[in-house]
């Protein structure tokens, strides 16, 4: 539809039906946020330890069934083993005492056959708790983030034809719902199986409402209403939802109070239903003109102004012209040396940034003695990081902010286990940069990349990507439960990875202050160390939008 905005321009940028529109699918976005990452406490492992089943022992014996062991470090209690009941008993009728009489490192070990008792301390219950995640079972705890970031990736992939086919608007709403009841179903889930397998539904409906919403809102809106809902409205209305997790989670220890809570949050934006219309452009695109023509003078009696006549006719309406045109396909990423160059960096850029993103946010139950406080500071620290991005997407040069995000984010994780132990605020606000770095390198990418793909291959190279991200992800949640057997060793593991694609993007074209490429032969070339490439210093004139 070409001089769409130029047609509609009467109904105005900002003003009462836009000031509706932007706020209501914001809002729509908080629960989002709520959603994301409340596993980071319905799934916490609190400490635990084997039950001891009522037996007639000695207060020594009691205090010595259950056996110490070194963990990073550190001397503790076993979280998995006893020390044999049968044996114990007999010690203890004896009336021998432990340490004393007897070596306890001699003595038989056995699992918990009796199950676990689990620390109240900070939650009443957890997933952990209910299904016992713990020990053999331990892999499982993990998991179920995974499968829950493998539902994001079927959501992404489902989205665009969903919404191409039966419009914005209904697969908005639609996956709202979807949203809300998967999390009442979680509630009721009887087995870790059940609570799964609604975990990965609401993946799959929480980033395609999100996406959506995204779409909704960046067809709806123009001019620089729509670069900011697109580029700080959706993501900020994100961070506040993740901010407000903590808060939730704090007065609501039991896991199941917690999405019992968050599931009304997610009900309420399907009211806005009665003010939200479908797309006007999506109506076009579908020729149901007068619907969207029904839509426009709609807004122009909320606005206050007068519509014309004929909104759309013959003239404004543009057709596709019948020659053929050729098809580009996945293939096309990999088919010149060049192109090629750049997917595996990008690719690798992309994995990467998702990595770490994920990585970090779900390990924010360790961040701080407090997990409550953790989780806040991890959301807080995203509003800077958006705001960063924005700007830097208006006045920097795109290689070179994405090498120092790298740099600065590997720099922050190599350098916490350095720090020592009595200086841990040190250390947590290393980890929040690494947390910032992500964040921003994020935000920057969706820009960076569709700056440099031509039209004919950009929405192809997201999409591919976009995958590769997803399956980054997908393995986080397994990134420091490596941790066990040495503290340090996810950071350095995730560090050297975000250091060697910092390394790799040096070799990324640049692409500030250029007209986007259409075709494959404008595309940018990939930077030699032997020719590097000249780029233009003036401000670009179209400032680029980015779907987060």
């Amino acid at each position: 539809m070409m001089n769409y905005e130029s047609v509609v321009a009467f109904v105005g940028q900002w003003r009462c039906f836009q000031k509706l529109i932007f706020f209501l699918l914001c809002t729509s976005i908080v629960p989002n946020g709520l959603v994301s990452f409340n596993i980071v406490f319905v799934g916490d492992n609190p400490d635990h330890h084997c039950r001891i089943p009522e037996v007639n022992l000695t207060q020594e014996w009691l205090n010595a069934t259950i056996p110490e062991e070194v963990v990073n470090g550190k001397l503790g209690r076993s979280k998995c083993s006893r020390y044999r009941l049968d044996v114990i008993r007999n010690l203890s009728d004896q009336g021998l005492v432990p340490g004393r009489d007897v070596n306890l490192t001699s003595l038989e070990q056995e699992g918990c056959l009796d199950g676990w008792t689990y620390s109240k301390e900070t939650y009443q219950s957890t997933i952990v708790t209910e299904f016992d995640l713990v020990c053999s079972n331990q892999w499982k705890a993990p998991l179920t983030s995974t499968i829950y970031l493998l539902g994001l990736l079927v959501g992404a992939l489902i989205t665009g034809p969903l919404s191409d086919r039966f419009g914005r608007k209904p697969v908005f709403f639609a996956m709202m719902a979807v949203q809300a009841f998967s999390v009442l179903i979680q509630v009721l889930s009887v087995s870790w199986t059940m609570f799964s397998i609604f975990f990965c539904i609401n993946g799959i409906a929480r980033i395609s409402s999100y996406i959506s919403c995204f779409v909704l809102g960046t067809e709806i809106l123009t001019g620089k209403v729509r670069v900011l809902f697109s580029s700080l409205g959706i993501c900020l209305s994100f961070a506040m939802g993740y901010m407000l997790l903590p808060l939730f989670a704090y007065f609501l220890r039991d896991w199941k109070s917690l999405l019992f809570a968050i599931f009304p949050t997610n009900l309420m934006s399907l009211f806005f239903w009665w003010f939200v219309p479908e797309s006007p452009r999506w109506l076009l695109s579908q020729g149901r003109v007068a619907e969207a023509d029904a839509i426009l003078r709609k807004v122009a009696r909320m606005n206050n102004v007068e519509a014309p006549e004929i909104i759309f006719d013959e003239t404004t309406l543009t057709k596709e012209k019948t020659t053929t045109r050729v098809q580009h396909n996945v293939f096309d990423l990999v088919k010149t040396r060049h192109i090629r160059k750049i997917t595996l960096i990008t690719c690798l850029v992309w994995f990467t940034l998702r990595f770490g993103y994920y990585g970090l946010t779900l390990n924010t139950s360790q961040l701080h003695a407090n997990p409550y406080i953790s989780c806040f500071m991890s959301a807080a620290i995203e509003i800077p990081a958006y705001v960063f991005a924005w700007l830097a997407l208006q006045y920097c040069r795109r290689r070179p902010v994405t090498i120092l995000v790298f740099f600065t984010g590997s720099l922050a994780l190599f350098l916490i286990q350095l720090v020592p132990e009595h200086l841990s605020g040190l250390a947590v606000a290393l980890e929040l940069m690494g947390k910032f770095t992500f964040t921003a390198g994020v935000c920057l990418l969706y820009v960076y990349g569709a700056e440099i793909y031509p039209t004919v291959l950009r929405s192809t190279a997201t999409g591919t990507c976009g995958i590769l991200s997803r399956v980054g992800s997908s393995v986080a949640p397994f990134l420091f439960s490596i941790g066990d057997s040495f503290e340090y060793l996810p950071y350095i593991l995730l560090g050297t990875l975000t250091l060697a694609t910092g390394v790799a993007s040096f070799f990324l074209p640049e692409t500030f202050g250029k007209q986007l490429p259409q075709s494959i032969e404008e595309m940018p070339k990939a930077r030699s160390l032997k020719c590097p490439m000249k780029t233009k210093k003036d401000p670009p004139k179209v400032i680029s939008e980015s779907p987060l």
